[in-house]
């Protein structure tokens, strides 16, 4: 969730704060801000236990990065030089091998999904490589295209 969104859930819970003030019920206050009945009821919870204050933003969810600003850096470098660089015998990147690249380098284990948000927030995407032979002739391909595609497509 981002920030603006942590502002207006905020709002909402600010709202429902000043609607406890007023002893409106769970189910008015529910239908009102267009929340479920049992978000109404731990607001009001936390709202008894602590007044508006206890209604605010915790900030973002999730755990902290288990690498530094720095070795996240050293990672995209690492990773931008490619796996052949590393040791392996493809250019591929894959899971497995940048949670082994992080385990060698850095001495953290990361699971394969943790890995994916870390390359997801470092701006890295999946991408599927396109499949092509390796004696592929664009000439070829070309010619076949002026010459043979014409009668093949009627």
């Amino acid at each position: 969730m981002n920030a603006a969104a942590r502002v207006r859930r905020e709002k909402v819970r600010i709202q429902a704060a000043t609607m406890f003030e007023e002893s409106r019920s769970t189910a008015q206050i529910a239908s009102e801000l267009r929340v479920s009945e049992k978000s109404v009821r731990d607001w009001r919870k936390k709202w008894t236990a602590g007044g508006t204050a206890a209604l605010a933003s915790a900030g973002p969810g999730g755990s902290d990065c288990k690498l530094a600003a720095d070795q996240q850096k050293q990672l995209a470098v690492m990773l931008d030089d490619g796996p052949v660089v590393h040791g392996w015998d493809d250019a591929r990147w894959t899971l497995a091998r940048v949670v082994e690249l992080i385990e060698r380098r850095f001495g953290v284990c990361y699971t394969l999904r943790g890995v994916s948000y870390l390359l997801h927030r470092l701006g890295y995407s999946q991408q599927v490589p396109t499949r092509r032979a390796i004696e592929r002739d664009p000439e070829a391909i070309a010619s076949w295209h002026r010459r043979r595609w014409p009668s093949v497509r009627g």
